[in-house]
């Protein structure tokens, strides 16, 4: 994929992970600046995710650690275990914040 086409991608889930995020009732409160997307839990904790493209990934980093995730077979994977990057954020977001949250790319 060339730069363009990956900042086209990294744009386009960044937009689909804060419209998750607003269309959630869960308290997290979502901040941009640049390529970092910080979403803040109610418990004051953070999840932030950014794009890296150098790398062409996008990288999510919580309390539970972190995880880098390349464009593949049509989606966003973990680079190790191959999960998807919205149901890898809602396990993430939902266990950092103590109550179930479900996001997706909608």
């Amino acid at each position: 994929m060339t730069e363009t086409e990956f900042l086209q991608r990294a744009e386009q889930v960044m937009g689909a992970i804060e419209r998750a995020v607003d269309a959630t009732s869960a308290d997290i409160e979502s901040t941009r600046s640049g390529n970092v997307l910080t979403l803040e839990l109610g418990d004051g904790s953070k999840v932030v995710i950014n794009s890296q493209a150098p790398m062409q990934q996008m990288w999510v980093a919580g309390r539970n650690g972190a995880f880098h995730y390349a464009w593949r077979e049509g989606a966003w994977r973990d680079t190790r275990d191959g999960s998807e990057l919205f149901a890898a954020l809602s396990r993430l977001v939902s266990i950092q914040g103590g109550e179930p949250v479900v996001l997706g790319p909608g």
